[in-house]
């Protein structure tokens, strides 16, 4: 026997006899189901009593005066399909029981056998429960469904199926969103590979097969070209799994990062300007030095042409004289035309691109450029370039931006001090940790994976509460500039797979340095 009911169990009643109300409830009672039932004897009390609620069970007599037991039986189900309901009747046959089964009712008791109505109670509170769980289940899953159908829509992020064997794919609604096709249209694979960019389709059929074929997951981004002419960018991802009937099939998600890949297109090209600004700036900066630089043997040459031309006039016996003068001419116009070289190349505003350079030749074009400010700055400048580290892979332009950012910050942090201890050292090591300073670090074998360039300055040093900032955009202790030199400089390393850091000296001043991944090519 099933165990007692927690609370009183609440009944309505469609009975026209008090007594057999009274008989129902003693019957109840004496198997422990304590009850308060509610008898009615008409339609329109039925109804009212059921809008007030709070029912677990309806029990009708087939036939009444002015109401029947089918009638109630249609109104129960239409309103309140819940709530379960038992024929209770003297005059209902066989047949007419199992036709008022087949239309809704939980069963169905004969008056002569009330002995029975404790376990049809008992089934039908039941099957109510068990129903009431599956129904609750089902909204449960449907708001699910709804929540996670809503969540691929604002995430842009569809799900799918492939079972390989059949080819049939199954597609989330914002999978069919991402991929546009014609609404009569099933997903397959050639669907997939039609929508895919003509130039990524080869890669995506090949991808395809190699994961079919290992039975491995895969997470690859690719191009589709609309039919209207626009490009996105996906995001495909997936793992295989063993489907219910045995078949072998994929599960995934198909991502739109359309906006992810525009919006990183700008940011490079934001940052490529924000580069060449910072570049121009610091030139900017060195106008007066590089001129001078400049100057100087220009007018070397004007000197050498006037001395030149003198010597090789008619009866001259001075012809070794001007010849030594003409070397001086095409020396000094060689060594006017590498600052313009350089500077050219600093100017130039172009995509990053990559090659295999040695960095200690570009770091030497870089120190000659600041020659002369190094001069007016009365810095002294050395350099420790080791001729044994490997060549790097990168942007060559954009690292020499790094390390005149650096050099020329070095030299305005010195302005300050006494002439004689403003100390500039540039150097090259080979290391194995990135975040081990240059001055550090010993000799190391050739299988260091990284270069690191420091530049070590004599000045001030660095403050503990500008450290933290040091390469934040905007932060500047200058009281001109934008503040953008370190910042930019930091990304232009990290873009490179580097590390751009800052030291302060055991002694005085402070180290900037950063580390390079060796070239493997």
């Amino acid at each position: 026997m099933e165990k007692a009911f927690e609370s009183r169990l609440r009944v309505l009643y469609l009975e026209d006899d008090p007594r057999d109300a009274e008989l129902v409830q003693e019957t109840l009672a004496a198997d422990g189901i304590e009850s308060e039932i509610i008898r009615v004897e008409t339609e329109a009390d039925f109804i009212v009593a059921l809008e007030k609620g709070g029912f677990d069970l309806v029990l009708a007599d087939y036939t009444l005066p002015s109401f029947d037991g089918l009638s109630a039986l249609e109104i129960v189900q239409r309103n309140w399909p819940e709530v379960p309901l038992i024929f209770v009747s003297g005059t209902l046959g066989e047949e007419l029981a199992i036709e008022a089964l087949k239309r809704g009712a939980t069963d169905y008791v004969f008056k002569t056998r009330l002995s029975r109505i404790v376990p049809s109670v008992q089934r039908a509170l039941r099957e109510a429960r068990e129903r009431g769980d599956l129904i609750r289940a089902q909204e449960a899953l449907r708001q699910s469904e709804t929540y996670l159908a809503e969540a691929q829509r604002i995430s842009h992020i569809g799900s799918f199926g492939w079972d390989v064997a059949s080819g049939k794919i199954y597609w989330s609604q914002e999978t069919y969103r991402i991929f546009e096709p014609d609404p009569a249209s099933e997903p397959t694979l050639a669907l997939v590979l039609d929508r895919t960019h003509p130039e990524d389709r080869a890669m995506v059929r090949q991808l395809v097969d190699r994961v079919v074929n290992e039975k491995t997951d895969f997470d690859f981004e690719h191009r589709l070209l609309m039919p209207n002419g626009s490009i996105k960018y996906v995001r495909a991802a997936g793992r295989p799994s063993q489907g219910k009937s045995g078949s072998f099939e994929f599960m995934g998600f198909v991502s739109d990062i359309t906006e992810r890949k525009l919006g990183e297109a700008a940011l490079q090209k934001a940052q490529a300007e924000l580069a060449h600004i910072t570049r121009v700036t610091t030139l900017g900066e060195l106008t007066a030095s590089i001129a001078h630089e400049i100057n100087q043997p220009l007018t070397a040459i004007v000197s050498n042409a006037s001395a030149g031309l003198r010597w090789l006039s008619a009866d001259s016996p001075n012809i070794e004289e001007a010849r030594e003068a003409i070397r001086r001419i095409a020396r000094d116009g060689n060594r006017a035309g590498d600052v313009i070289s350089r500077m050219r190349a600093l100017f130039k505003k172009a995509p990053m691109t990559r090659e295999h350079f040695d960095i200690n030749e570009a770091i030497e074009e870089v120190v000659a450029l600041t020659h002369a400010e190094a001069q007016r700055s009365r810095v002294l400048v050395r350099t420790r370039l080791d001729r044994g580290v490997p060549p790097i892979l990168g942007d060559r332009v954009q690292l020499q931006q790094v390390v005149l950012n650096l050099l020329v910050n070095a030299m305005e942090a010195m302005s300050g001090m006494e002439e004689g201890r403003r100390e500039l050292l540039v150097s090259t090591k080979k290391v194995s940790d990135t975040k081990v300073p240059a001055r550090e670090s010993g000799s190391l074998a050739d299988e260091s994976s990284y270069v690191a360039v420091a530049v070590r300055d004599s000045g001030p040093g660095l403050l503990s509460t500008s450290l933290a900032q040091l390469f934040t955009a905007f932060y500047t202790t200058k009281p001109h500039g934008l503040g953008m030199g370190l910042a930019v400089s930091r990304s232009i390393i990290e873009a490179h797979g580097g590390r751009l850091e800052a030291f302060p000296n055991d002694d005085r001043g402070a180290t900037f340095q950063f580390t390079l991944p060796v070239s493997r090519g």
